[in-house]
Order: structure tokens, then C-alpha cells, then sequence
């Protein structure tokens, strides 16, 4: 069996230039300097990286300027869930073609209340059966309006070809259940920076968080101390991280990520439509929740 994924990653921003264009070469720039800062691998095309307005072929130019540009030693993963099972192990295949790790699928939500556990395990072990590359499941009921209930993640551990999952609801007695299934072929991975500590402690194998773009230090710090058992020092990290997670990740969201990432040195740019970039009042608070939480902006 495959061993789980473990780390702490960055599901990236996709950089776009003022016609709405890929830029590239900031994607690139921004992946480096992830890597260079400590994280273990990014996340290509997921809910933070807009891949819901991605075309196909950009999704693959993407998934190839990170495989470029991010050491071999480093994971690159890639959000390939899709509406229909076809489409999802196509993407599937496409990004092996193009040197991926692993895909992170979520579950198919258009048809929310046909998504019983049985369609869904459908799905999930078709997936896994066709993908050259391991699957991770991905909970996030804010986008998919429902749950993987913990009885089906159990029953799909089982699969030799599924590693682990990404559970971004910050709901901790779930994630306690799923956690019950975790062992050295399948991972649990918080994707929630508001309870990040918790999850820590909690024994989840990594993070895939969207705080880690622009206070990557922070957000490897908590799991730095917690590792090293220094509570209080933990505690204080998490605390002034925590703000950054649910503020400007969790209810600006999106535009408000970029705008972070460009007062901390990094690209971000505009979002891509129908996403409207963030209004000046929320860029002043995005300026004001890194100062509060002291995370180093350019001037």
C-alpha cells in the first residue's frame, strides 16, 4: 500500500494579470518562495487557487510550471475534483502526464442532494481505481454543502490508491472521527488555520492551509512548538494566527489572500471574475490584521 502524505502545504493563489491572463512567471515566483520559507509542497488548483474558474488547459500549465519550478524532493499536488466522474479521473491523469504527486479530489456537489454515501463511495473508488496518482479525499461542506460522513471515509481508507484526506470544516468532533481511520496508509490533514493547534494535538498528519501563502513562518512555527511540546509558545503563535485564518482567509477570503501576499513581498493580483477584488476597506483591514498579528509586510 502507498504511505499517507504528510506535511504542510500551501494551496497556492493562481496569479492572474490585469487582462485575466495566467501570469506565470509570479506563480513560479510564489512557489519558490514557498518552498524556500519551509513548506513541504503546494496544493495546484484548489478552492484558493480559483479552480473553479480555471480553463483545462491552464490547469495544465500550472500543474507544469509547479512541477518546474518545486524540487523533486518537495510534493506538488493538485485539485482535481470534478462534477463527473470522467472528468475527474481525466484531470487525474493529466496531472501525472505532468509530474504530480498526488490529486486532491473533492466530492462532487452540483447534485448535492444525490450525493448519498453510496454515489459518493461510487465515485471516490472509481477514481482511485483509474488514477495513476494516490487520491486524497477533501471535506469542505462550505463549498460543498454537505459532509463526507465519517462511515464513508472509513469505508474508502480501505482503498489501496487512497491516502489520506483533506478536512477544511474546522469541526472538531468530526475530524476526531475521521482521525479514528488514520494509520501509516491513510492521513488526515486539517485545512482549517483557525484550529490549527488543535488539530496538532489532535494528531492530524499536516496542513493544507490557505494562511500558509502569506504567514508561512507563523503558521509553521505553531507546528514547530507543538512538535517540541512548548505549550504556552504554541498557544501564543496560534493566537496570533488565528485572526489571519478566519479574518482574511475565512470571510474575505480570496481577494483578500492576494492583497495579503502582496503587502508580505509576494504576488497576488486580481481575481478573476464573476470574484470581485477586494474594496478598500478590506484591504486596509487585511493591512491591519498582519500588523496586529506582527507578520513582516513590505513598505
Amino acid at each position: 500500500m502507498i504511505p499517507s502524505i504528510k506535511g504542510i502545504f500551501a494551496p497556492v493563489i493562481t496569479t492572474f494579470d490585469r487582462r485575466g491572463e495566467l501570469d506565470l512567471d509570479a506563480f513560479g515566483a510564489n512557489l519558490k518562495a514557498h518552498i524556500a520559507a519551509g513548506l513541504h509542497g503546494v496544493v495546484v488548483a484548489g478552492s484558493t487557487g480559483e479552480a473553479a474558474l480555471l480553463e483545462e488547459s491552464e490547469r495544465q500549465r500550472l500543474v507544469e510550471m509547479a512541477r518546474s519550478v518545486v524540487p523533486a524532493t518537495h510534493q506538488v499536488i493538485v485539485g482535481t475534483g470534478a462534477e463527473s466522474t470522467k472528468a475527474c479521473v481525466r484531470r487525474c491523469r493529466e496531472a501525472a502526464e505532468r509530474g504530480a504527486n498526488a490529486c486532491l479530489v473533492v466530492a462532487p456537489h452540483y447534485y448535492s442532494n444525490a450525493m448519498s454515501n453510496a454515489a459518493l463511495q461510487a465515485h471516490y473508488e472509481r477514481v482511485a481505481d483509474e488514477s495513476p496518482l494516490p487520491v486524497l479525499l477533501y471535506n469542505i461542506p462550505k463549498y460543498m454543502h454537505f459532509k463526507l460522513e465519517p462511515e464513508l471515509v472509513a469505508r474508502l481508507a480501505e482503498h489501496d490508491n487512497i491516502v489520506g484526506m483533506k478536512d477544511s470544516s474546522g469541526d472538531l468532533e468530526t475530524m476526531a472521527k475521521y482521525l479514528l481511520v488514520q494509520g501509516p496508509h491513510f492521513g488526515v490533514i486539517t485545512g482549517h488555520g483557525g484550529t490549527w493547534l488543535k488539530a496538532l494535538n489532535m494528531g492530524v498528519v499536516g496542513g493544507i492551509l490557505a494562511v500558509a501563502n502569506f504567514a508561512t513562518e507563523l503558521t509553521l512555527d505553531v507546528a514547530r512548538l507543538a512538535m517540541a511540546a512548548q505549550e504556552p509558545e504554541a498557544s501564543e503563535a496560534q493566537r496570533r494566527l488565528t485572526p489571519l485564518a478566519l479574518e482574511i482567509v475565512g470571510r474575505m477570503g480570496i481577494p483578500a489572500v492576494k492583497v495579503a501576499m502582496e503587502r508580505v513581498g509576494l504576488h497576488g493580483g486580481p481575481v478573476r471574475l464573476p470574484l470581485l477584488d477586494s474594496s478598500p476597506a478590506d484591504a486596509a483591514q487585511v493591512a491591519e490584521l498582519l500588523k496586529e498579528a506582527s507578520v513582516a509586510v513590505v513598505s
